[in-house]
């Protein structure tokens, strides 16, 4: 069968689809709401279950793949939950790498993120994607209960968590103390708020449709930034206006690039809201300015 793309869902289901995957509506609200979209012999519950993650059919990667290592490995974060634990992946036969933090949706670290480090340990990176969800028993392989085990944790301790990632992996032994972080919608969002915490300690961050941060604080990055954003986003684009005139008024390095037709979470190969040639796009200019930026 073929995969269906966000090309084959109304636009205005699309948006509904965003408003659940981001809590702003419950299970039972979605599935009222999208009622009037099911047609065809076609239920409100069908068109769910082909909007959400079909995460082994876009594996790219596998976890056999001999070029790379990969583990799991805990972490301190004394001003966080204490004892955090994440995903490493990194090229196989030793030697130092720059380090990627990546930084997951608002589901913790899913097999899709997990996928995403390990494309990036290919492509010569040690690549390390923290769980958020760890204190909490980690990602607990359900979406659905991965977005209500998310709204349980205490963002301030978790964002301490994220600080933390950082100087673990600046730290590792396989890595050249030079990092930089890459994350998608809520982690995207990471990425912002790292960038204005950490300073000179993160040599780039790429945000991939992620929220804005505090705009009193961006004066604090010293990293570039590279912004990517999906045209059909209102709910995150809303936000850009005023962080771009903050960028611009400090004197921040960044490039935005705002990808025609797309839909948040174009990126995400798993789901029909990915677009394949936005994607690649991106991702090339990610690696890109990862390699310019994280030597």
């Amino acid at each position: 069968m073929k995969q269906k793309t966000a090309h084959d869902f109304d636009q205005d289901l699309l948006i509904l689809f965003d408003a659940y995957v981001h809590g702003g509506i419950d299970r039972r609200t979605f599935l009222d709401k999208a009622a009037k979209y099911a047609v065809g012999g076609v239920t409100a519950a069908m068109l769910l279950e082909q909007l959400s993650p079909k995460f082994l059919e876009a594996q790219t990667i596998a976890h056999e793949d001999t070029r790379i290592e990969q583990t799991h490995v805990e972490y301190a974060s004394p001003n966080g939950y204490g004892t955090m634990r994440g995903y490493l992946a990194k090229p196989s036969g030793g030697g130092k790498a720059p380090g990627i933090l990546v930084i997951h949706e608002n589901r913790g670290l899913n097999p899709h993120i997990e996928d995403i480090t390990r494309r990036l340990a290919v492509d010569g990176f040690v690549a390390f994607a923290p769980d958020a969800l760890f204190p909490l028993g980690g990602y607990p392989g359900d979406e659905d209960k991965a977005r209500e085990a998310f709204g349980k944790l205490d963002q301030t301790k978790t964002r301490e968590d994220f600080v933390a990632a950082a100087a673990f992996l600046a730290a590792r032994p396989e890595c050249t103390g030079k990092i930089g972080a890459v994350g998608f919608c809520y982690g995207g969002g990471m990425v912002n708020f790292l960038a204005t915490r950490l300073g000179r300690e993160l040599s780039a961050g790429v945000a991939y449709y992620g929220s804005s941060p505090n705009l009193p604080d961006v004066p604090r990055i010293t990293a570039p930034l590279m912004i990517q954003s999906a045209e059909n986003d209102p709910r995150i684009n809303a936000s850009w206006p005023d962080f771009e005139a903050a960028l611009k008024a400090a004197g921040v390095r960044y490039e935005r690039h705002l990808y025609p037709g797309t839909q948040h979470g174009f990126n995400n190969n798993t789901t029909p809201r990915y677009d394949a040639a936005a994607a690649k796009l991106s991702w090339d200019r990610t690696l890109a300015f990862f390699r310019q930026h994280v030597k």
